[in-house]
């Protein structure tokens, strides 16, 4: 976290290195711990260009055997989902690949997760505490496509944190002219943010259907490179009560996604403060759950993790300002 540190490096190209790369840039402003172990880090990232300091939300969930970090790839987001609670912030900028990057050093930093400072138990898979990565935080990732592209690669590679792509999980609601490139690209697992298996239904829950309707969405999914029944798509699907958790839209979903190397994830709505949903019951949940998995496809339910600090799917969001469409342009244009 501080290039004067690299002594192997000389005095010339460290201060060089120190000019041109922000290392250690992530701030923490605030850090809350759920009574499930989950924490929540408010990550503050300094002023670019016209825009002041940005701040925004990671998430670590810790499990029996895996250890889970949730990553935001922008401040606030467009998409204005009806269900989420970042989708009533909007957009202040992209961050950049070294921002989202951070996230997951900031992290393993937090937990001590890195060798130099874990203890000889180490942690849940391999001796680490953060063992996935999933872009599942504030913002759409492939809004973001080349900045989570560049960080996803430092991710990967064995000289930069060495995570497995099978261990990297992109999420997006819809962003159908991308998805072919993040399994080319990239090579990464896929994650859908479906919610709903009829297009007027869809059209309030996930604004972007207008644009990429669910038939469109479901031939990309088919499309998606390297699919396989070891590469996965997992469909997220929310669950509310009254709106989209019938019998009837349990077997359209089976029905939508067939011969999709697919398992779904049955969400519990999470509520936020001014949300106009509720949570479908536990039985009708696992009714629902039941079709789908008589019909062949795994479909656990996520167990709601960090609901008392705001933590949990859907409920991540910070105080930072919009900027102007023209400023945020212009920070884009810069280089990461």
């Amino acid at each position: 976290d501080d290039l004067a540190q690299m002594t192997n490096v000389a005095a010339p190209v460290r201060t060089a290195l120190a000019e041109r790369v922000a290392v250690g840039s992530a701030e923490l402003v605030d850090e809350q711990i759920s009574t499930d172990g989950t924490r929540k880090w408010l990550l503050r990232f300094p002023a670019r260009g016209p825009g002041a300091p940005v701040e925004v939300e990671t998430v670590y969930i810790p499990e029996d055997h895996r250890g889970t970090l949730c990553v935001s790839s922008q401040v606030g987001c467009t998409l204005n989902c009806s269900f989420c609670h970042t989708g009533t912030q909007r957009l202040v900028r992209n961050l950049t690949a070294h921002e989202i990057v951070e996230q997951v050093v900031f992290a393993r930093r937090r937990l001590g997760d890195f060798a130099s400072d874990r203890s000889a138990t180490g942690g849940p898979v391999g001796g680490r505490m953060v063992s996935n990565i999933v872009l599942m935080g504030m913002g759409e990732p492939l809004y973001n496509f080349d900045a989570v592209k560049a960080a996803m690669a430092v991710a990967s590679d064995g000289d930069g944190l060495s995570l497995s792509k099978r261990r990297i999980t992109v999420s997006t609601s819809g962003v159908v002219p991308m998805i072919e490139r993040v399994g080319r690209e990239m090579g990464v697992m896929l994650a859908i943010s479906l919610h709903a298996v009829r297009d007027e239904v869809r059209d309030v829950l996930v604004p972007l259907n207008k644009k990429y309707p669910i038939a469109e969405l479901m031939d990309a999914c088919r499309r998606y490179p390297g699919l396989s029944n070891a590469r996965r798509i997992t469909f997220e699907y929310v669950m509310l009560k009254d709106v989209n958790d019938s019998d009837a839209d349990a077997r359209a979903l089976v029905e939508l996604i067939r011969g999709i190397p697919a398992k779904i994830n049955l969400i519990p709505f999470n509520s936020w403060p001014g949300s106009p949903y509720v949570c479908s019951d536990w039985e009708r949940i696992e009714a629902f759950a039941d079709i789908v998995n008589r019909a062949g496809y795994a479909s656990p339910v996520r167990t709601p993790r960090g609901q008392d600090i705001l933590a949990a799917c859907g409920q991540l969001r910070s105080q930072s300002k919009k900027l102007s469409a023209r400023e945020r342009r212009a920070l884009d244009s810069e280089p990461a």
